[in-house]
């Protein structure tokens, strides 16, 4: 095909629709890169531009039939590869909430022995088999308490073997079309534009070269460039973290009536006072000419050693706090009066989520207080009961130690002790283990396409019992499935109009100047890119059909290009945003964002470099090139 030729003509046919929905497509990529706006606000506001548009300024057919209506807009919000990703996750959620996975796991921490450090590298393999069939962030989230633990046992720094846990994940799931939503969703969209399906093991060849490739790099060159903070360094720079914590002035109170010296105050040493909420009056620093006064709700910031040397020294600080806790409640053989301090990270798909403190009930169901909460060093401002929880928030908790190991079985909270091991597992861990076997064979055998597999997966876990209908209901992602719908949507619309077939054909000519060989590695490292910027759903959902227009202009089989986008869509690393497993262990890693940028960054690069060399061989060798 005359690429020259080609390019100019699909321009000057190309209606002005198309170029409005390349700028709607382009303002809604800015507005995801630039996190201003929720995700979901964001995915909403595209496709009711897309409804506006092309309701008010219907594209016609030459037989004067609408080629883009209000039904193909939406459909996408009931595609089966869709309804396949929700399906998967909760079915995950169940095999997380039975503990099915905790069995082997905990078997490797108990039996580690003297090989501790040996078992720590087997675990993290077994992460990378098991984000194979299941969803790589509930993977991450059963695995990190056990990794963490294995770790401190083995004298390793958490620094060193969260990032490896996270990244391993993501490895593992590019091998199976189930290993990751973005599989799915790039297979449903590929299979809607060529009519031709990408199999369960399609993606296993090159997705195992790729993960042995991360797996050769994190051994070598990125157990060199991970940090190098020592578990004492850690400690240092946990207890340098500042958590949110709030007390009231009651009668009696030791600080009722006093003030600021030099606006410091002098009965609150290394404690920062951020806010009191007097009434209605919010009051915040300067504090001149201040006296704290009944009622007042004081919002401090304190690194965790602090306060509990305050709470140590002023058990009355706490108020009715510590009234709610029950020491009855414990367990007898425990100490009575042994109080325990502990940290724990809000887990993606919690109760927790979008809820204040003071919704949860948190104290009434486990006899322990949330004293402080403490979000990635963000200044907040407002009384703790307040703030409104997310994934990834580290909370202060007090309670009995009997009370706090209870905590283990909580599904919502992630205990980061290191001495908090030997997870009891599940009456239906076995059950539910078997019906997700089931689901996998069945898709993998091709006797049910993945979607009817996985929603009959969910019903069998329902019906036993080993799920119920609330987790199923928290399993059900909104931001997953606005963004993956709207996507759908972007990408529906923009094959429609030309859009795809327009840049399509600004990539094409790579192919003809270069081979395809250069095509398939312009690809990838476009995908991977925006991958680390945007999300991975999204990025398949937009480069497949522009891939596909690429392919089919330049003369050479889509299906490669296609699993080529897959594939660098899956390689998020370099960013702790790109994907929310990266976020889950930022925090209990002590990593900051630039440590993604060191180790994930040449990952992506070796492994660009080594898929352009073994991928045009592999994909010529089965004839597909």
């Amino acid at each position: 095909m005359d690429l020259a030729v080609s390019l100019p003509a699909v321009i000057m046919a190309s209606p002005w629709q198309m170029w409005a929905t390349l700028a709607i497509l382009a303002i809604a990529i800015g507005a995801f890169i630039s996190d201003r706006f929720s995700m979901e606000l964001v995915s909403i506001a595209a496709v009711a531009a897309f409804l506006l548009l092309f309701d008010i300024f219907p594209l016609q057919g030459a037989d004067g039939a609408r080629q883009i209506t209000t039904s193909s807009i939406l459909e996408g919000f009931a595609d089966p590869a869709l309804l396949a990703i929700m399906s998967l996750l909760m079915l995950s959620q169940g095999l997380y909430q039975s503990g099915t996975m905790e069995l082997p796991t905990r078997f490797l921490v108990q039996g580690a022995g003297r090989f501790k450090v040996l078992m720590l590298g087997a675990t993290l393999l077994v992460v990378l088999i098991s984000s194979a069939f299941i969803n790589d962030t509930p993977v991450v989230v059963m695995f990190l308490p056990i990794i963490a633990a294995m770790a401190a046992a083995s004298g390793v720094a958490p620094s060193r073997v969260l990032m490896p846990l996270s990244f391993l994940a993501l490895l593992g799931g590019m091998t199976t079309l189930i290993g990751s939503s973005t599989n799915i969703l790039a297979a449903g969209v590929f299979h809607d534009a060529t009519g031709e399906e990408i199999a369960f093991f399609d993606l296993t060849p090159l997705g195992a070269m790729i993960a042995l490739v991360g797996v050769v790099y994190l051994a070598t060159i990125g157990r060199l460039l991970l940090p190098r903070r020592g578990l004492a360094d850690n400690n240092v720079e946990r207890e340098n973290k500042q958590f949110i914590a709030q007390f009231e002035i009651n009668r009696g109170h030791f600080l009722l009536g006093k003030g600021p010296i030099g606006g410091l105050f002098p009965d609150l040493p290394d404690i920062t006072v951020r806010m009191v909420q007097r009434r209605e009056e919010a009051i915040l620093p300067p504090y001149d000419d201040f006296q704290f006064k009944y009622g007042d709700v004081v919002i401090i910031a304190a690194t965790r050693s602090v306060l509990t040397k305050l709470l140590r020294e002023r058990p009355e600080i706490l108020g009715d706090a510590l009234s709610e806790v029950d020491l009855e409640d414990a367990d007898p053989r425990a100490p009575r009066s042994q109080l325990t301090l502990v940290e724990a990270v809000v887990a993606p798909g919690s109760r927790m989520i979008g809820r204040t403190i003071g919704q949860i009930g948190f104290h009434y169901q486990t006899n322990c207080v949330i004293l402080g909460v403490e979000r990635r060093s963000r200044m907040i401002r407002v009384e703790i009961s307040s703030i409104r929880l997310e994934a990834g928030d580290v909370l202060l908790i007090l309670g009995p130690l009997e009370n706090v190991r209870t905590l283990r079985m909580d599904r919502d909270v992630l205990l980061m002790e290191a001495s908090m091991t030997g997870l009891p597992a599940p009456r239906n861990a076995i059950l539910s283990g078997v019906i997700f076997i089931c689901v996998v064979a069945l898709a993998a055998s091709g006797l049910l396409p993945i979607g009817i597999a996985a929603v009959c997966g969910v019903f069998a876990m329902l019906a036993l019992g080993c799920l119920n209908i609330r987790q199923a209901a928290r399993a059900f992602d909104r931001r997953i499935y606005l963004l993956i719908g709207s996507s759908l949507a972007m990408g529906h619309v923009l094959e429609a109009t030309g859009g795809a077939a327009l840049i399509g054909g600004l990539i094409a000519p790579i192919a003809e100047n270069f081979g395809p060989a250069a095509l398939l590695s312009a690809m990838f490292l476009i995908s991977a890119a925006l991958t680390n910027v945007l999300s991975n759903n999204a990025t398949v959902a937009l480069l497949t059909p522009i891939a596909i227009s690429a392919a089919r202009l330049a003369g050479i089989d889509p299906w490669p290009i296609a699993l080529t986008v897959i594939y660098g869509a899956n390689c998020p690393f370099a960013t702790p945003i790109a994907y929310q497993t990266n976020l889950l262990v930022m925090t209990p890693g002590h990593y900051r964002f630039r440590d993604f940028m060191k180790v994930g960054g040449p990952l992506i690069i070796i492994i660009w470099i080594v898929y352009s060399i073994i991928a045009p061989i592999y994909f010529q060798s089965i004839g597909r090139l």
